[in-house]
C-alpha cells in the first residue's frame, strides 16, 4: 500500500462517504450512516473545544478511514473524552491505517481529557483497541474499553 495522511476534517459534507457507509452497513454497522447524519442535522459536528473529526486519506485523495473525537456524552465528567464512529475500509485494513488513525485521535484526546473511552461489542474491535493500549472494562457508561491519561 502507498503512503497515507492522517488530517482533521473540519467539514464532513466536503467528502464523499457513500463507499464508506454503503462497507459499513454491508458489515452490520449503521455507525457511519449516523455520522453522516447526525453531521448534517447538527447534533454532533465535533467542533466544541476538546473534538475532532480525522480521515486516513489515499494516495488518490479518497477518504479510506474515519475516526472522531467527542466529549464523553454519557458522562457529566468534563474530563473524559469518547472515540466514535471509527470505520476503516475493508481493503485498508490489516496494514496500519487504524492504529495510525486510533494514535491521531490519542494524542488530541491527551490534550484535553484525563481518560479516553469507546464503545463495540465485536471480538475484532476488542482485539484491536487492547493492541493499542486500552483496557477492556465497563467501568464509563456505555463504554466498552478505556485508556487512562498520565497527568
Amino acid at each position: 500500500m502507498g503512503k497515507f495522511e492522517v488530517t482533521q476534517i473540519y467539514n464532513l459534507l466536503n467528502f464523499d462517504l457513500d463507499s464508506l457507509v454503503k462497507q459499513s452497513k454491508a458489515d452490520g454497522f449503521r455507525f457511519i450512516e449516523r455520522l453522516v447524519n447526525d453531521y448534517k442535522n447538527g447534533s454532533n459536528t465535533f467542533n466544541y473545544s476538546g473534538e475532532g473529526l480525522f480521515g486516513v486519506f489515499n494516495e488518490e485523495s479518497v477518504l479510506v478511514a474515519i475516526g472522531g473525537l467527542n466529549k464523553d456524552p454519557f458522562s457529566n465528567e468534563l474530563s473524559i473524552g469518547r472515540l466514535r464512529r471509527f470505520y476503516v475500509s475493508k481493503e485498508y485494513r490489516r496494514n496500519g491505517i487504524g492504529s495510525l488513525l486510533v494514535k491521531k485521535i490519542i494524542d488530541e484526546a491527551k490534550r484535553y481529557y484525563k481518560v479516553l473511552v469507546l464503545h463495540t461489542d465485536t471480538e475484532q474491535a476488542d482485539n484491536f483497541y487492547t493492541s493499542l493500549g486500552f483496557t477492556k472494562e465497563n467501568l464509563y457508561p456505555n463504554s466498552s474499553h478505556f485508556m487512562k491519561f498520565k497527568s
